[in-house]
């Protein structure tokens, strides 16, 4: 899941013929000369049998296309995931069902990590990713949108295979398969089929397997370990390594303790199979530790070089890492410095970071949420869509300096929280992978990308003290959510004038549907100063509080957006205009208000201020 992911879940409805040569195996019609082709080419997928005729099986894809597999489009960023687009000729968009009306046509966003293989960033949205949504219990997020998870049912990807040598069915046969079965069927080059197994799906939050309406859902695949801890082992001075493809350089896994100190672990090669698996559950990490298990790591080395090869990965509830004074190097895509989801927590102190891939964030969550605290150290990446910190959990950074150089300093997907504390935050972002001329700069991205990986709902950002620096673009960008910003003596540094952009999106990245979906945003500042200006389009809102000796030099709106504005200043805080702006209502004192030669309109009248 935007941009570590994961920033853009690219919403296309595309008739792609696929072209599936199985080494006998099977193959789908090719009918029309003009149309793309799919090419899975040394990948896994996952897929339900939708039906079954003779030797003829048709599947619908779980989980995203990446943008590998279909020609000439631009790759996601590490928020958001690519969704699927269409499949085998066969065109299965539906028309979205009626979606509540929300009062902004916004929507929520979901968290998005974005890899090569076209897994989910985003920034994510929980809501998805990239839209501002209501909380999850309500159907209207206020803004007249439809809650991320609607809009997700709209696209499936089908298609058919030509089973022509049963060779490839692995511990089945042909009649073994019945419809509503998940397969996972490898590619080997040239798109040809080497393997097809049956599976059985999990749930990584328990209960059921998904249905074939649960976009995004994948099978739990968390590989092999080199060595694998399966023991209560303390242990100092180890050296664990891997060069395979699919495995852990150290795996801990149950519900067992393990205590190593310095450590060195390599990831020298092997890139993953399956990028989703290596986003959602720590396939191919240099460490994994999952299924409750308890593990602490001081004073060690920890390096990646193969895609899908996270650093230190934390999957499933009851599932903890503590780790410091510890240095994390990944230097290929789609491969985090630090990452929990399923509901697994990391405790994290005084570690260096280092990523330079694409879609690789220091600092990441995905599916399933969890919790991270990180106090102190350095964390930076240099890929693009690599935010330091892709949120779609809660998370907690103090004391630390986060620095991104080609990608947004925070992106925050869905209903999910980041509060920092005396932190210093840089960011540089440079655009998505292949460069997108519509793509918004920004260093903070609060959104909901409608991958499914992030709970839809209300996001929030809390920051007290210390920096935020934007060396390109915008400072804030808000998009297809709701969200909240609480401000708190933060020195704010920009790259333009452009504070803050609340704004719907052109929803080329599936971030909701154009024209509904705009963001909500209630900023909050205390003790703070704010320069710059505030833009709000027609589909979004802002409620601006400025209390405690606030100030706010600059203008809202000078151009007549549109958007639903409401300013309140406390009896201690002030704003100078630097151009006409527009809002539609207002609460203190005018006198608090220096028009600096301007003109402050409320609700269309212009006001008579000093």
């Amino acid at each position: 899941m935007l941009m570590n992911k994961k920033y853009i879940a690219l919403m296309v409805t595309l008739i792609l013929a696929v072209s599936i040569l199985g080494g006998c195996s099977g193959s789908t019609d090719s009918n029309a000369s003009n149309k793309n082709t799919l090419d899975f080419s040394n990948t896994t997928i996952h897929a339900t049998v939708t039906g079954i005729s003779d030797n003829k099986i048709t599947l619908s894809l779980i989980g995203r296309i990446s943008t590998d597999h279909i020609p000439n489009t631009n790759k996601p960023s590490e928020a958001a995931p690519d969704l699927p687009g269409q499949a085998d000729g066969e065109s299965t968009n539906q028309s979205s069902p009626k979606q509540p009306d929300n009062g902004n046509d916004n929507q929520a966003p979901p968290e998005q990590s974005d890899d090569e293989n076209g897994n989910p960033s985003p920034p994510e949205q929980a809501d998805n990713g990239s839209g501002n949504q209501p909380s999850p219990e309500q159907a209207d997020n206020g803004n007249g949108n439809p809650s991320p998870s609607e809009q997700m049912n709209d696209n499936t990807t089908t298609f058919t295979l030509t089973i022509t040598d049963e060779s490839v069915l692995q511990d089945i046969s042909l009649s073994d398969i019945t419809e509503g079965a998940f397969l996972s069927i490898t590619f080997g080059d040239k798109n040809t089929i080497t393997s097809i197994t049956q599976e059985v799906i999990s749930n990584p939050n328990g209960g059921t397997p998904p249905s074939d309406n649960a976009p995004g859902q994948t099978a739990v695949n968390t590989g092999s370990g080199a060595v694998t801890i399966d023991k209560d082992t303390t242990e100092s001075g180890i050296s664990y390594s891997s060069e395979n493809k699919d495995e852990n350089a150290l795996r801990i896994e149950g519900s067992v303790s393990y205590n190593g100190d310095s450590l060195t672990i390599q990831k020298n090669s092997g890139d993953t199979s399956d990028s989703e698996s290596s986003d959602f559950y720590g396939l191919n990490a240099g460490i994994l530790s999952l299924d409750g298990a308890d593990t602490t790591i001081t004073n060690s080395a920890i390096s990646t070089d193969a895609k899908g090869a996270n650093g230190v990965f934390a999957y499933g509830n009851d599932t903890r890492v503590n780790i410091s004074d510890t240095s994390i190097t990944t230097n290929s895509d789609n491969s985090g410095g630090i990452d929990a989801t399923g509901g697994a927590s990391i405790e994290a102190s005084n570690l260096n970071i280092e990523t330079s891939g694409n879609s690789s964030a220091a600092i990441r969550s995905d599916r399933g949420g969890g919790t991270l605290n990180v106090s102190q150290g350095t964390y930076t990446t240099n890929g693009t869509g690599s935010p330091a910190v892709y949120c779609t959990a809660d998370i907690t950074v103090s004391d630390a300096v986060l620095t991104a150089n080609a990608s947004e300093g925070i992106v925050i997907e869905g209903k999910n929280s980041v509060t920092l504390k005396n932190c210093k935050v840089t960011g540089n972002m440079q655009g998505t992978y292949h460069g997108d001329e519509n793509e918004n700069l920004h260093t903070i991205m609060i959104y909901q990308s409608m991958s499914g990986d992030a709970e839809e709902g209300e996001g929030t950002l809390t920051v007290n003290g210390g920096s935020i620096t934007g060396l390109n673009g915008d400072l804030i960008y808000t998009t297809n959510t709701t969200s909240v910003l609480n401000l708190n003596n933060v020195a704010l540094t920009l790259s333009n004038e452009v504070l803050l952009r609340a704004t719907g999106n052109d929803s080329s990245r599936g971030w909701g549907n154009a024209g509904s979906n705009g963001a909500d945003m209630s900023l909050f500042a205390d003790n703070q100063i704010l320069n710059g200006k505030i833009i709000v389009d027609e589909i979004s809102s802002l409620l601006l509080t400025l209390s405690e000796e606030s100030s706010f030099e600059g203008s809202i709106n000078s151009e007549q957006e549109g958007g639903k504005i409401t300013v309140t200043l406390d009896d201690s805080s002030t704003w100078k205009l630097t151009g006409d702006s527009y809002i539609t209502s207002f609460e203190g004192s005018l006198d608090n208000i220096d028009s600096n030669g301007y003109t402050l309109y409320i609700d269309g009248t212009a006001q008579n201020i000093g």
